[in-house]
């Protein structure tokens, strides 16, 4: 078997990984890390921080040497340390969870099966269009828990900050009542803790630390629960406790409760009973505001300047995650390689996320504008696009707008805020109306969804 570098055997083994580990934790542990040197039956990993190398090489380092063994064709053991380099300088753990809570969270950690990131604050949460809405609905939730906005329901894609708005909720409602009993985990730990309840026959215990010991009970991607009859069965009940006794819950998930295939209509009703948000991709100011808070967060030893951070929101436009990434990463490029932090460095570190960006980019702007869904459908249904995005609701505009915001939505897959902004300023759940409006006739009326069909065609063509 031929020689292979310390960079390609950790993603081929990082890959066989995603097969036997969770996302979760490849997400937040072992896709921050890096490659740095493959040697005498050794593969050297440095990971962002300290406790980042003790999390992984006590949970992960066997399974990792198991598959390194078959990926480089010898035994190999995986072994973590922080890079030298960022010793010298504060510590960049936007990934890894603390290793204990501070202040006042102490008192939320009792009972939470995940322990809370101390950076996951309001005070770090930059705003912009795309998340304006769940952040206020955040800050609601912390200010009366139970009371405001109850479930409170934050959707979007991977990395975007769902998870840090629930966990900025948590620490500030701690902070105002440091006796809150709050537990925070995730879908998958509460079905794992069903499946361990019913194979040791303590289901009793289970409800009553769930339903009966929690104020503020959070759970991420609630996406998992699709499938999961008995999981779900549990979590109707520990749902409708909690509710009755007016203890606040936060949820998030990929999508919006509409559109979680799998799920009980009842739990779907019941998700949509508070405030439904979504996190939508920040545009290029959020991105550039992002970076320039994440640097002054962390108070790096090496100012980025700001013709780099501006190169960089430019072509990493997926999520924030990533853009957090592309810092830790050119930053120990820089260090490897003894240069300065240069738009030329970054364009060098960042080779591939420069790559992957152009060709998203181009493909987005292959898409149509919003302004050309709205002329497409007004021609097509005999009204003006002036009509389309007015605040008259007679029937001959309702249905032609309600189409152009299902276009939008599935095509141009622009955030609800954003749609709603487009067609005379309405809120996400008037979005959210329509698109389901059209969906349901799509499935009764053949002629309707062609006709809809028609017109997605002419936008993706022309």
């Amino acid at each position: 078997m031929p020689q292979l570098s310390a960079k390609d055997a950790w993603s081929r083994i990082l890959d066989e990984a995603q097969r036997q580990l969770p996302t979760e934790a490849m997400r937040s542990w072992l896709q921050p890390t890096e490659a740095v040197v493959l040697e005498d039956g050794q593969l050297t990993v440095a990971a962002p921080d300290q406790f980042a190398v003790q999390w992984n090489q006590e949970k992960y380092a066997s399974v990792l040497g198991r598959l390194a063994e078959g990926v480089v064709g010898r035994p190999t053991s995986v072994v973590f340390r922080v890079q030298e380099a960022r010793l010298q300088r504060p510590q960049m753990d936007f990934f890894v969870q603390q290793a204990r809570p501070s202040g006042s969270d102490a008192g939320a950690q009792g009972h939470s099966q995940q322990p809370l990131n101390e950076r996951y604050t309001f005070d770090t949460f930059v705003i912009g269009k795309s998340n304006e809405l769940a952040a206020a609905a955040a800050h609601a939730v912390s200010e009366s828990p139970g009371k405001t906005y109850n479930p409170l329901f934050i959707y979007g894609a991977t990395g975007l900050g769902k998870t840090h708005l629930m966990q900025a909720v948590a620490h500030a409602v701690v902070q105002r009542n440091p006796e809150t009993r709050m537990l925070y985990l995730g879908a998958e730990q509460f079905m794992n803790e069903v499946i361990e309840g019913i194979g040791k026959g303590t289901m009793e215990q289970f409800r009553r630390r769930y339903r009966n010991g929690v104020d503020l009970l959070l759970v991420d991607d609630v996406h998992f629960l699709q499938g999961k009859v008995q999981t779900q069965e549990e979590f109707f009940h520990t749902f409708n406790a909690l509710y009755d006794n007016k203890k606040q819950v936060v949820l998030t998930s990929d999508r919006p409760p509409k559109e979680l295939q799998g799920l009980e209509a009842r739990l779907v009703t019941r998700f949509e009973w508070g405030m439904v948000a979504d996190v939508g991709h920040p545009d290029l100011e959020h991105r550039i505001a992002i970076l320039r808070k994440k640097q002054e967060q962390d108070h790096l030893e090496t100012t980025i300047p700001d013709d780099v951070l501006r190169f960089i929101a430019e072509h990493v436009r997926s999520n924030v995650r990533e853009l957090e990434g592309c810092i830790i990463k050119l930053l120990l490029f820089a260090s490897l390689r003894h240069r300065e932090v240069s738009i030329d460095l970054a364009r060098e570190a960042l080779a591939d996320k420069v790559r992957d960006a152009d060709d998203a980019a181009a493909a987005i702007r292959a898409l149509p504008s919003i302004d050309k869904v709205q002329d497409v459908v007004a021609r097509r249904w005999g009204v003006t696009t002036e009509g389309l995005r007015s605040k008259t609701r007679i029937k001959t505009l309702t249905v032609p707008r309600q189409i152009a915001m299902y276009l939008a939505r599935h095509l141009l897959e622009m955030p609800l805020v954003e749609i709603g902004q487009a067609f005379g300023g309405r809120d996400h759940s008037t979005v959210i109306h329509s698109v389901e409006k059209v969906e349901a006739q799509m499935q009764r009326d053949r002629t309707f969804r062609d006709r809809i069909e028609a017109a997605r065609q002419e936008l993706v063509t022309n």
